[in-house]
């Protein structure tokens, strides 16, 4: 090759890296995922500041920071733990604000109308959040039961033990509320809160 071949041949080979990298780091091939701490019921009841049972009834997105935050509304209909209060501003990490989008892996998404138990902690900056992302939520079944039946879904996402630090498999969790406030009002007598 002479060394015209070679000088045309470099720079399109660097073009064409930089171009990848470039694509990479824009988001054109999104590698998102979430690493979690994996959180016993006994942890999520011991770390938490407060637990409610309530019902989604607005969003809204905005800003703090560089980061976008959707704020969720929830309608308490019980104090599981915590000060007592009506309703709740939650926030989860990610939304629309701005005509700018952020996303966040393993950060859940409500409508109006969804009814959780909602493991929630109220840090210093004073946002309230949902323990362990998903892991602090558990969906209430439709309809009029008196005892309706809880559910929390394993994770999709890479979690690992707190303990030694190598990735465990999530397991869904399904009982009845009243299971479900017996293991809460159990926790915080035995002395799991912080």
């Amino acid at each position: 090759m002479d060394s015209v071949g070679i000088q045309s041949a470099f720079p399109q080979a660097v073009r064409r890296c930089l171009g990848f990298a470039l694509a990479l780091s824009f988001g054109l091939w999104p590698l998102q995922s979430a690493t979690l701490e994996r959180l016993t019921l006994d942890d999520l009841i011991g770390k938490s500041t407060s637990i409610v049972r309530g019902t989604v009834t607005g969003s809204y997105a905005a800003f703090r920071g560089p980061v976008i935050y959707t704020h969720y509304s929830v309608q308490v209909s019980e104090q599981l733990k915590g000060s007592s209060q009506t309703t709740v501003d939650v926030v989860v990490p990610g939304g629309t604000a701005n005509n700018l989008r952020q996303i966040f892996a393993g950060a859940p998404q409500f409508q109006a109308g969804d009814r959780f138990v909602f493991f929630l902690w109220t840090g210093s900056s004073g946002l309230t959040q949902i323990m362990g992302l998903t892991q602090g939520l558990f969906q209430i079944s439709a309809g009029a039961s008196d005892d309706p039946q809880v559910t929390r879904p394993a994770s999709s996402e890479l979690m690992l033990d707190p303990g030694n630090g190598r990735p465990v498999k999530d397991q869904t969790l399904v009982m009845s509320l009243s299971a479900l406030r017996s293991l809460i009002a159990n926790g915080l007598n035995t002395g799991a809160t912080q």
